[in-house]
């Protein structure tokens, strides 16, 4: 691959309008409950270049029997804050956003996973820092959006290090003021997600401290409003789509270079990075039954941030639970999917 650098300023504009599954403040667009023609309209909240796009890219939209509008967040927290007010009936989220979600009891539900690759998950260190693992943090300044996948990435790599969270300096930032500290040299480190990774090593600003695999869960959810689950017709309707998302998810394995095209458009990425990112995690994703081992790992994320005072409750995560469409799934531990040395 040719040489690929960017000035931070370049780093900054695409991904400032790049939404992950995991952390965000903000939400846009609005959704409509009835066409008023007495057709199932399914209320969607997406992420710029997320379900929309893939299903558009993958022929996944085509003869559905009910219309969908799409509402456009900038990531998972928002996303269930609509879920809650039931402005939205569905919509994809990474492994955090739902626990602090349920630790603030509200009304959502999980009911399809994912499991995908855990390296884009990454402790992130300028190239020339003298630390070397996760150990070297102790009293180092660390930035992490709260609530991520990437703030209990940083928790669980701690832990494995012998060390807590009070033995560093945390320092909660949004990913596009992280980025800014990274890069400037105010923070230490960066714990972050995909296509942040893939950006920053690309850009050759940093490298890889230590990442999630072995440490998190790899796991990415839909979440649905529980009375668009009572009703029939939208329950239907969200079993159809959930069915398409993961055919789509299939698709993108099979075509890295042509998602990875698309993303980037959606996004503002550089092609270059939107295929690394897919080929680390974004297209390593495979569906997997919501089943007890899933429910057991998210139940000890809840645990981990209600010990440390961050979600206000502790809750068991089964009762946030649908199973229904599960059908025969293989079961959440199992591997994701992978490109050889290409997602290494």
């Amino acid at each position: 691959m040719k040489s690929f650098r960017l000035s931070t300023a370049a780093l900054l504009v695409p991904l400032a309008l790049l939404a992950s599954a995991c952390s965000g403040a903000s939400a846009a667009g609005s959704s409509s409950n009835s066409d008023g023609k007495g057709s199932v309209v399914l209320n969607v909240g997406d992420q710029k270049g997320g379900a929309e796009a893939l299903l558009r890219a993958a022929g996944e939209l085509d003869d559905l029997s009910y219309r969908v509008t799409w509402s456009t967040f900038t990531s998972g927290p928002p996303l269930l804050e609509a879920v809650n007010a039931k402005a939205v009936d569905i919509g994809s989220v990474g492994n955090t956003p739902p626990v602090f979600a349920a630790g603030a009891d509200s009304k959502i539900t999980v009911v399809s996973a994912t499991h995908g690759d855990s390296a884009g998950e990454a402790i992130l260190v300028p190239k020339d820092s003298p630390l070397r693992t996760a150990r070297d943090l102790k009293g180092k300044k660390v930035a992490v959006a709260q609530g991520s996948s990437a703030h209990f990435q940083l928790i669980a790599s701690l832990a494995q290090a012998g060390l807590k969270l009070g033995d560093i300096q945390v320092t909660l930032l949004q990913p596009a003021d992280a980025l800014a500290a990274f890069t400037s040299g105010k923070v230490d480190a960066w714990a972050v997600w995909d296509p942040y990774t893939s950006q920053i090593l690309l850009g050759g600003k940093g490298r890889v401290l230590a990442d999630g695999r072995g440490v998190v869960n790899g796991l990415g959810f839909q979440v649905a409003a529980p009375s668009a689950l009572a009703d029939p017709a939208k329950a239907k309707a969200i079993g159809d789509f959930v069915e398409r998302l993961r055919r789509a998810q299939g698709w993108v394995f099979d075509h890295p270079d042509v998602w990875a095209k698309v993303w980037a458009k959606e996004t503002g990425l550089p092609y270059e990075v939107a295929l690394a990112a897919v080929k680390r995690s974004n297209g390593t994703r495979i569906p997997v039954a919501l089943d007890g081992a899933a429910i057991a790992s998210e139940q000890k994320i809840a645990d981990t941030f209600a010990g440390l005072g961050l979600i206000p409750r502790t809750f068991r995560f089964a009762d946030y639970v649908d199973t229904r469409f599960n059908k025969d799934l293989p079961p959440s531990t199992t591997p994701a999917r992978s490109y050889g040395k290409a997602s290494s």
